[in-house]
């Protein structure tokens, strides 16, 4: 059955390639990208080798505008090549994971409610619930032997059982009184407010012979989700007679970025902690012999954008030791080699993200085995001899690859999108770099418009990152998509100022209680250098648009220059003091280097209100957008910078989403966003 199902995916696939072929070959049938050619692709994640090394399981994702939602699906390719094959329906399926014998696929699905873990036979028929917990399934892993699954679930530290936890919620959910009541930090998240819940980790027998068990039962702290250090941070001992998971301790969580290793006994037992320096120690691999763990390390206290060091865990000794103090670069998602005498990770490296390999030991120098691209989601057949992984860039979005163990030239296995990018129109990034403040050397990349004409003048769009620790890189996004924005018309710039990763920690600390300096001048040094380099852009129809940080630089913008015809601020610091009502305090206090009692010159220094004491400083048409479940950056921060715009007379509008968080994620709200923003461009620069 299955053999038919692949020869059919085969032939619809041939068929599609070829109407592809066919698009690409009319060359008056391409277009410039626009929202709904973005809307409408495929967003490839999770990629999963089998263990045998011949398939990969994944997870396709495809916004549904009708339901305002994006349905998310198990998909699976030969690593031989061929079609892609789907392998469930229900629109909320997500993480597949390879049990060690690759007869069986685990999976997350929130198909009935709550997310659970499901199983599904390669043999054929349909997926059961293994879990059906009140409090629902999270980070589902195999131990080695098969015989049991992990995974961690938010519960009432004082409940002893699934009844108990039930009861509460049906409590809190009847309860007429909706307030939220906080008598410490950390008392709200993203976007939801901390209800008493931790995440704990249970293990439950993968015949489902036996209800889960919480190994971490009572523990008031959290193993924390995958933002801060990606979805390996529980894992099985090779004997999978053992778990190392990493745990979240510290009493006030807000002012803390400690995460420390714990490792407990699949069978249950004493819960034992092996790390105890005060930065993040996350992603947890034990060696195949058995002999270490591996997992990488941020080694300053309450610093969220330290450099990721990668650390060995000697089991037999306890001790633990940083191997790669030389390389001045993050390593994340680390995996090992099957003879314990490699260690694999990716890490950001100036717009890309190669695949490095390193020996295990102190002093040994990381080598890229996969230069090209950025790739992420590394997984490794058993073997060895296969290593899988997603690439994406932004004239793509991300599809799976798959390379020889050892690297060298990577082969596309998936082509989700390649109907729609047939039809469209992109030009490449052009990378240059230019002198930042104090002639600090600045790396840049800009697209140009479709049908590009060099005789003809374009408005310039510089797009200003978040972060303010992270980078513009060299990969497909659905947010502020570069593509898009250039589909429009556009010249689109984007500048890694100070503070950006991929270029060394002293360029990333740089922006340390400096959040209006050298990065301010690097961006203004990188227009000035990009309008002497490219003749075929207009200085006279400028604008600047940015999201989180992106728009704290806009805001800046805004106030120390009248230099843009337009700018968009989404989401954005406007006064430093009152975005002290930031859950993640930690954030505030290292770049302002001290609260706003102890340090108030610095928040006062870096607060864009500061500059709007006088009366017709601003000058610039601003859209001011933000999502109201924002707890990130309180959405009231948008609302200040809104009123003090419209106090002063300049054109302004303010979006404000009842239903988002820091970004804008459902297909609707993502589909006005995006016109409202280009309509706001067109008036006022276009």
């Amino acid at each position: 059955m299955r053999n038919r199902v692949i020869v059919h995916c085969r032939f619809a696939f041939a068929l599609l390639l070829a109407a592809g072929i066919s698009a690409q070959a009319q060359e008056g049938a391409r277009h410039p990208i626009t929202f709904a050619d973005m809307i409408g692709m495929h967003r490839v994640a999770e990629a999963q080798v089998s263990p045998d090394g011949k398939w990969v399981a994944y997870t396709l994702t495809t916004p549904d505008m009708e339901a305002n939602r994006g349905a998310s699906n198990i998909w699976m390719v030969e690593t031989a090549g061929g079609a892609e094959l789907q392998l469930t329906r229900s629109g909320h399926d997500s993480s597949p994971a390879w049990a060690p014998d690759g007869k069986t696929l685990a999976f997350l699905s929130s198909r009935s409610g709550d997310s659970q873990v499901y199983l599904l036979s390669m043999d054929g028929g349909e997926a059961h619930p293994l879990t059906k917990l009140s409090t629902g399934a999270d980070l589902v892993k195999w131990s080695p032997d098969g015989k049991t699954i992990a995974f961690t679930s938010s519960v009432y530290p004082d409940c002893k059982d699934d009844e108990c936890n039930r009861k509460r919620d049906s409590e809190r959910e009847k309860n007429k009184v909706k307030a939220h009541v906080a008598e410490h930090l950390l008392y709200r998240h993203w976007t939801h407010w901390n209800d008493g819940k931790r995440s704990h980790l249970f293990v439950v027998p993968a015949d489902g012979s036996a209800v889960p068990r919480d190994l971490t039962a009572g523990a008031d702290y959290d193993i924390p989700p995958d933002e801060r250090s990606g979805p390996g941070d529980i894992n099985f001992s090779p004997d999978a007679k053992e778990i190392c998971f990493t745990a979240v301790t510290d009493a006030m969580e807000a002012i803390s970025t400690n995460g420390d290793l714990f490792i407990v006994p699949v069978a249950g037992g004493e819960v034992k902690r092996i790390t105890t320096q005060k930065g993040f120690d996350g992603n947890p691999v034990y060696s195949p012999d058995g002999k270490y763990i591996a997992y990488h390390a941020q080694l300053t206290a309450g610093y969220e954008s330290d450099r990721w060091h990668v650390m060995l865990y000697d089991r037999q000794s306890g001790k633990n030791e940083n191997i790669s103090e030389g390389f001045d670069r993050s390593a994340n998602e680390l995996a090992w080699s099957p003879d314990s005498k490699t260690l694999y990770f990716i890490a950001e490296n100036e717009t890309q993200m190669p695949v490095y390999a390193m020996a295990p030991r102190a002093g040994a120098q990381p080598r890229q085995i996969v230069a090209d691209g950025y790739n992420t989601a590394i997984s490794f057949s058993a073997d060895g001899k296969m290593m899988v992984f997603e690439r994406t860039s932004l004239m793509m979005p991300a599809e799976i690859f798959v390379a020889e163990g050892d690297g060298g030239v990577a082969r596309q296995l998936t082509h989700q999108n390649a109907t729609i990018l047939a039809t469209l129109e992109m030009n490449a990034p052009e990378t240059f770099w230019f002198d930042g403040a104090e002639g600090t050397k600045v790396q840049a990349m800009l697209i140009r418009p479709p049908k590009f004409d060099a005789t003809k003048k374009y408005p310039l769009l510089v797009l200003l990152h978040g972060g303010p620790q992270t980078m513009w890189s060299n990969a497909w996004g659905y947010r502020w998509n570069a593509q898009v924005f250039s589909g429009a018309g556009y010249v689109t710039l984007m500048i890694n100022r100070r503070g950006s990763t991929g270029y060394g920690q002293k360029f990333t600390d740089e922006i340390t209680n400096d959040w209006g300096g050298k990065a301010y001048i690097d961006v203004m040094n990188g227009v000035n250098f990009t309008l002497k380099k490219y003749s075929f852009i207009d200085e006279n129809r400028l604008a600047a648009a940015g999201g989180s940080y992106g728009g704290y630089m806009a805001d800046w913008i805004a106030t120390h220059t009248g230099r843009f015809k337009a700018i968009v601020s989404h989401a954005s610091t406007y006064d430093k003091v009152s975005m002290f009502a930031t859950e993640e305090l930690w954030f505030e206090e290292h770049d302002m280097q001290g609260t706003p009692w102890l340090n108030p010159e610095s928040y006062k220094k870096w607060s864009p209100s500061t500059y709007a004491s006088e009366l017709g400083k601003f000058k610039t048409p601003t859209l001011v957008i933000a999502g109201e479940l924002d707890y990130r950056v309180p959405y009231t921060q948008s609302l200040e910078f809104f009123s003090a715009l419209q106090r002063q007379g300049v054109p302004s509008k303010l979006v404000v989403f009842p239903d988002e968080g820091h970004w804008v994620l459902k297909p609707q709200n993502s589909q006005f966003w995006y016109k409202t923003f280009l309509d706001w461009l067109a008036t006022y620069v276009k």
